[in-house]
């Protein structure tokens, strides 16, 4: 037995259900938590919102560590030699880690096993990240799926709930020094107000979640006035709660009919792992080729607006807000601002996917560049480029009464259900009430739908 391993942590940032921590116990005798940071300058790696995150989240995971007699390490990269260095100061002849099977992760693995292996230090790397991972579900051909549909059923056959590993009690632990300070990556990003992350913040959303939400989320979850979904894609993001722990929670609670609508987003989840797996260039590149030649455009001003929330379009403007404010968007109105972005701006779906990955506190590589390819119409099994969301429709049918509206653009906050939802259409007597003044204190519209479907249309007519 190894007198000591490190265990590498990565997205997999908890205690308990952490298989990489579990064999790295089992296999030696003392053990290094280490985490290395990530590089801020790296294409495709978290922006400052999930950065910001992460750095609460490593004082959680250190703070329960010391609970247990140990302390998380952190040193600066590249990884291969912040994990060759650490192992020849604390004589740790294994590591172990968490599969990462964005690609960036899979290259991170390759380049770290031959380093290690020149030093005769093993790389071991379990699987805890999907419940099927890449390679264990496949067409009849033997390819990766490229339709939802047939991939979830094939999924949820393959699903064989278990029981999460307990978070050790003691972790007997060969101390590193602290190393060099790490970077200020947070980019003055403030979390907290909003979101506990860390194991336990995940853990108490959870055990909300199955005692009163997943009983009632098929009929709340589009529904961005109520607390209708479990909040828990940042967690997941950074691995403190496992897919693992969320199924078994969810199976324990209802049965299985109930708990397939909220299941069935963990497999649209891994269903983007998949689909990455096999089209590492779809970070960036349309997985349809005729997309190439798509005449997006370039307009600065749009962008602006969009970003900013006033687009004139209560409901997508709601939902840049509270992006703004939380780093977290209800996914439903996720789906109306990414489509008002790629359909009535026509700029570019990689726009949108940049803008997302600095803003998300829930950042995903593989899901944030697959949803949104999936609304542009150009990724796999995407919507049609002819569905476009209608804002309006879309917010008198998902947010009723404006609830949603009035919480995130307060200026319109005394308008009726009717006039809230398209103000520019409210009788002048209504707006002055309501101390709405079009054009000053709430904007109207930057383009009419109509106009912009026809040419959102005529776009995707010249690529045909």
């Amino acid at each position: 037995m190894p007198s000591c391993a490190i265990v590498w942590f990565r997205r997999d940032l908890r205690l308990s259900d952490n298989p990489a921590l579990a064999d790295a116990l089992a296999r030696a005798e003392r053990v290094t938590p280490l985490f290395v940071e990530p590089d801020p300058a790296a294409p495709h790696g978290p922006g400052a919102a999930s950065l910001a995150w992460l750095e609460r989240s490593l004082t959680a995971l250190d703070a329960d560590l010391q609970a247990r007699g140990s302390a998380l390490t952190r040193r600066r990269g590249p990884v291969p030699g912040a994990l060759a260095r650490a192992a020849a100061e604390c004589g740790a002849s294994l590591v172990t880690c968490t599969r990462d099977w964005s690609p960036a992760g899979l290259a991170e693995e390759r380049a770290t096993t031959a380093a290690l292996g020149e030093v005769g230090i093993e790389l071991h790397v379990v699987e805890a990240q999907l419940l099927s991972p890449p390679g264990s579900l496949a067409t009849a051909s033997g390819s990766a799926y490229a339709v939802f549909t047939p991939f979830s059923r094939v999924w949820k056959a393959a699903l064989r709930p278990m029981l999460p590993l307990p978070a050790p009690e003691h972790i007997p632990t060969a101390a590193l020094s602290a190393g060099p300070p790490s970077s200020d990556t947070a980019g003055g990003y403030d979390v907290t107000f909003a979101w506990t992350p860390g194991e336990a913040g995940a853990q108490h959303l959870l055990g909300e979640f199955v005692r009163g939400g997943v009983a009632s989320y098929d009929i709340e979850r589009d529904i961005p006035g109520v607390r209708g979904t479990s909040e828990l894609s940042p967690h997941l993001a950074w691995g403190e709660v496992s897919p693992r722990q969320i199924v078994a929670s969810v199976l324990a609670a209802v049965d299985d009919e109930t708990a397939w609508p909220y299941l069935r987003q963990l497999a649209w989840r891994e269903f983007g792992c998949h689909v990455l797996h096999a089209h590492p260039e779809t970070l960036d590149q349309p997985l349809r080729c005729e997309f190439a030649a798509f005449p997006w455009r370039d307009d600065p001003g749009g962008l602006a607006a969009w970003l900013e929330g006033r687009t004139g379009y209560p409901l997508v403007d709601a939902g840049m807000r509270q992006l703004a404010e939380t780093g977290w968007m209800h996914n439903r109105v996720r789906l109306v601002a990414a489509s008002f972005l790629t359909k009535h701006l026509l700029i570019p779906w990689q726009t949108g996917e940049t803008e997302f990955r600095n803003r998300l506190v829930d950042f995903d590589p593989a899901a944030n560049a697959f949803n949104w390819q999936w609304v542009a119409g150009s990724g796999a099994d995407a919507a049609p480029y002819f569905r476009i969301f209608n804002p309006t429709l879309q917010g008198t049918r998902f947010d009723e009464d404006g609830t949603y509206i009035r919480r995130w653009v307060p200026e319109l906050s005394r308008l009726s259900p009717h006039s809230i939802h398209q103000p520019w259409l409210a009788p002048q007597s209504e707006l002055r009430a309501a101390r709405v003044t079009l054009g000053v204190t709430y904007p109207r519209p930057i383009v009419d739908h109509r106009e912009a479907r026809v040419r959102a249309l005529a776009a995707l007519a010249s690529i045909k």
